[in-house]
Order: C-alpha cells, then structure tokens, then sequence
C-alpha cells in the first residue's frame, strides 16, 4: 500500500471498528454487517484453539458475497474430494452471503474481520493458513501484507477485473498495487482479465487462464434439480412463466408495468419473481401492485402459491432452482447501480435470459448477447415485446435458449483448473513439524 494512504486506511478501520459497537438495532445490511464484527476477534480465537489441527494444511477462502462464493463453491467441493486432509476456513463480507456460507460444510466459517492490522494478526494468528485464497477480486491490502510477511502463500481464483473498474488507476491503484503484486498464484478468467490484472500490479508469471468456477457451479445445480422435489413439484405448470430473479425496486418498476401488458395478450402468463432483499419493505410493494393489478399473489411459503398468477419468493438459496420451472428469465440489477446479478444461472437451464440496460461490466451479459442467448431490455415496452415474442412460440425460445446453455457448457472446467491452483499453493508451504 502506498505510504500516503496507511494512517487514513488505518483510521477507516479503526473507525469501521468502533462503528461495529455502535451500530443500532435494524434491518439495513450495512448494520446487520457492522454488528456481525463485534466480538470477531474472539470467535476466531475460539475456533483456533479448539477446532485447528495444526498438523493438518488450512486453506482459507476469502468470498465477499453469493456471486464469489458461487465460484468457490464447487473448489471447496473439489478439494473435500481431493484432499480429506485439509481443514477449510471461508470468510465472507456481505451479509447477504451468511446463510449461504453457513451451507458450503467450512471447518469454520464467519465474517471477515475489518482489515486493520490488529484484525489481520487475529485472524492469521487463529487459523494459521497453509494458503489464503481470494475468489474473484477482492484483495484485502493489509491481510495480504501480514499473510505475506508470514510466507503464505496468496492466490486469487476466477479473478476478474471489468475495463472500467476503478481499482485500474488512481488511488485504487495506490491503495492495491502491492497487495496484488504480492498474489502468488492467479487464475484469471480470460486472457483479456489476465491483462487487466497484470496492469493492476500481479505478475505475469503468477497468471494462468483457468476460467469462471460459475459455470461449474450453475451447471451442476442445472443438472441435479429434481422436479420432483418438495420446492418445484407444487409449482409445475404448463402456464407461460417468467422468473424474475434478484430484482430491485429499479428493475420492478418497468417490469411489472411491462407484465402488465403481458397479461392482457396472455391472461395465464405467471410471474415468479424473487427480489435481491427479499424483506418485508421489498416484498410487500410488489403483493400490493399484484391486488391492485387484480392478480392473485402469493408467497413461496404458502400452499396457494401452486395457482398464483404471481408467486413472490420469501427466501433465499432456492433462486438457482426456481429457473427450473422459467420458459423466459429476467435477472435483475440491469437498472440498478449495484450492478447486474448472475445470468448463468438461468441460461444452464437452457433459458433465454433477459436483463436491463447496464450490464457492460458483465462478461457473461456480453457472451450472452454475442451468441443470442440473451437480451438487454432498456425500457418496460422492451420487456413486455421481448416476453411476448419468446411466449409466442416455442421455436422463439428453444434456439435462444440452447445458446444460453451451449455457453454455459462451454466454459466447463474451471472449478477443477482452479482447484489444482489452490492445491499447488498448498504444496508450497512447509507444515510445522
């Protein structure tokens, strides 16, 4: 990390700190995030002294949220298989990402600490890694350096970098060159991210091309989904159906305008549409708009779900499986500044796939778009004249369709590239006898 910017860094985390004890009861996941920290240091300490085996290698995965963790996933699974002898501690930032990683099977498992210097020594003092990995891109600068100064190995799989992310140039740049350039081993996703990446600081040496571990991960959810389980089975139906998946206020405003229009040309149209927070201020907007529209609207958890013209999804981890039962997906944060959400998902089960307009830091939107397996919706005429053309005919949505899925099987084979890149940092550490 530059010299100019270590005092203000230091004072963001000792205030982020102090803020974890502060923080008000509430629903906002930047409290919910905040409070989580409290005690940390202590739970990590805990977990060290009872659950380490110091003989055994400890590979810690460091996801932010569901869409890393997604990538990590199926190289957790991969090294259980692989290596039964390696411990596996996963930490994560969002708490939207909680109720997942407390599913993955970790050793231990819970927030990442904030990244100060007293946090990282915790930590690492904790879990004494064999190897720390970072999924996708989040490089934590002081982390890395302490993990570093310990002769850690540091790797970074299915490591992304958009053409216009901010870390490329200016105090990005100075806050995480070193931390980069300190990765010891890197799979990049493409060989134009490989570049990016060397740009932002990692050694070229240390690249390889090993791809998304997304694919993987969709793919294999695709391809086990049971109709006939408890979730989908109450749901088929020969009914034209839409999954909205991971939608925002920003995204429900034209599409359920342009649902709408939809119901009028198709009055047995359905509507599944999971919202990112699916909390009682996000969920209930939409079952209002649902009575007024004069549809009958109900919540996965209830039994009148199964005729619902609108089946609005109250919980989380059962999105991936819901596209199971979509003939068109739309998926959300195309009109949203956080950005847009997985489109692989959707497109493994051999769905066209619909998003809004701002999608150009996503690489699976491009290929997406390059192959005609999905289509950008900027408006809600655009959604509901898309909808409609894909419900019309079948053909309309088979060819799109099997592009979606073609891309998804194309990129196959980066959970195992990845977990062989974890597996060498393994090897290059020394265990103490």
């Amino acid at each position: 990390m530059h010299f100019l910017l270590r005092i203000p860094y230091a004072a963001a985390g000792a205030a982020a700190r102090a803020a974890a004890y502060l923080a008000p009861a509430g629903d906002g996941k930047v409290r919910s995030s905040l409070r989580a920290r409290r005690g940390i240091r202590a739970r990590f300490a805990d977990w060290g002294a009872r659950g380490r085996d110091v003989q055994r290698p400890l590979v810690w995965l460091h996801a932010p949220s569901v869409g890393e963790g997604l990538q990590a996933r199926p190289v957790i699974a991969l090294l259980r298989a692989r290596r039964p002898d390696v411990q596996i501690a996963y930490t994560f930032f969002s708490p939207s990402a909680e109720q997942f990683a407390q599913r993955l099977g970790a050793d231990f498992c819970d927030y990442l600490p904030f990244d100060t210097a007293g946090d990282a020594i915790a930590a690492l003092d904790a879990l004494r890694p064999t190897a720390l990995v970072f999924s996708k891109l989040d490089v934590w600068p002081v982390l890395a350096e302490h993990a570093a100064a310990r002769v850690i190995p540091l790797g970074l799989i299915s490591a992304t970098l958009s053409a216009s992310s901010a870390r490329r140039s200016g105090m990005g740049a100075l806050l995480l060159r070193d931390a980069y350039r300190a990765l010891d081993a890197v799979g990049a996703v493409s060989s134009d991210d490989a570049a990016r990446l060397r740009q932002l600081g990692v050694r070229g040496d240390r690249i390889t091309v090993t791809g998304d571990a997304r694919y993987d991960e969709a793919w294999a959810r695709a391809q086990a989904v049971e109709r006939q389980r408890a979730l989908l089975e109450p749901l088929e139906s020969e009914r034209p159906t839409l999954v909205a998946g991971s939608t925002w206020p920003a995204d429900e405003t034209p599409l359920l305008e342009a649902w709408r229009v939809v119901r009028e040309k198709i009055p047995d149209a359905r509507l599944v549409i999971a919202p990112h927070e699916p909390v009682p201020s996000h969920l209930e907007p939409i079952a209002r708009w649902a009575a007024q529209a004069g549809l009958r609207c109900a919540t996965l958890s209830y039994p009148a779900a199964a005729s619902a013209d609108v089946v609005l999804v109250d919980r989380v981890g059962v999105l991936g499986d819901l596209y199971a039962l979509a003939d068109v997906a739309y998926v959300g944060g195309g009109f949203h500044a956080a950005g847009l959400h997985s489109v692989i998902e959707p497109a493994a089960f051999g769905v066209p796939v619909l998003f809004g307009p701002r999608h150009t830091a996503s690489r699976d939107a491009a290929l997406l778009l390059a192959c005609r397996g999905g289509f950008s919706v900027a408006s809600a005429t655009e959604i509901a004249m898309r909808v409609l053309a894909l419900f019309a005919e079948p053909a309309a949505r088979s060819t799109p369709g099997d592009h979606a899925r073609a891309l998804v099987q194309g990129g196959l084979g980066a959970a195992d590239r990845s977990a062989a890149l974890v597996e060498e940092l393994i090897g290059r550490y020394n265990l103490p006898v």
